[in-house]
């Protein structure tokens, strides 16, 4: 039987046991450059066990509801971040763990403006624009190792709406 899962918006607080929303703040921290910009100062902890912090660009191709959660991951060694370039909706997936194995996923649905940090050893779904391409910058671990596991569903869970 399919697992049928709802993506809800993307909150700080309804995220916040799997990383943390990059979003600006209602008013600056500071205000710099000659007054002209407004800092919304240390939104996250980049967390890395080893290695160094990494800027990539990852383009990814454009998916649609229902969305089917075949494989998910984590990455012991280093949080990761993405930061939308170009203003597509992106779902995220992510889920407890439960003993080594991801447990019950959960869907998000970002807004324009928002991004994600996941902490380090969270599993999460690929990336995943909702209705067109999207571009993001990648936030993450660089360094020796194997930073990668992979879990694939038997029975994968799928997102079937949206929710208001």
């Amino acid at each position: 039987m399919t697992r049928a899962l709802i993506a809800r918006p993307l909150t700080a607080t309804g995220f916040a046991p799997f990383g943390d929303v990059l979003e600006p703040k209602p008013h600056p921290d500071k205000i710099i450059n000659q007054g002209k910009c407004g800092r919304h100062h240390d939104l996250a902890q980049v967390d890395f066990a080893d290695g160094r912090a990494g800027i990539s660009l990852f383009d990814a191709e454009a998916r649609t509801l229902p969305y089917t959660v075949e494989l998910v991951e984590r990455h012991p060694e280093g949080s990761q971040a993405f930061v939308p370039l170009n203003g597509v909706a992106m779902l995220v997936i992510v889920a407890p763990d439960a003993g080594g194995q991801p447990g019950t996923p959960l869907a998000f649905v970002s807004q324009p403006g928002q991004s994600v940090n996941l902490h380090r050893g969270t599993w999460h779904g690929v990336l995943a624009p909702l209705g067109a391409p999207g571009q993001y910058i990648v936030i993450d671990r660089i360094g020796p190792g194997d930073n990668l596991e992979e879990h694939w569903f038997e029975d994968p869970p799928v997102v079937t709406e949206i929710a208001d």
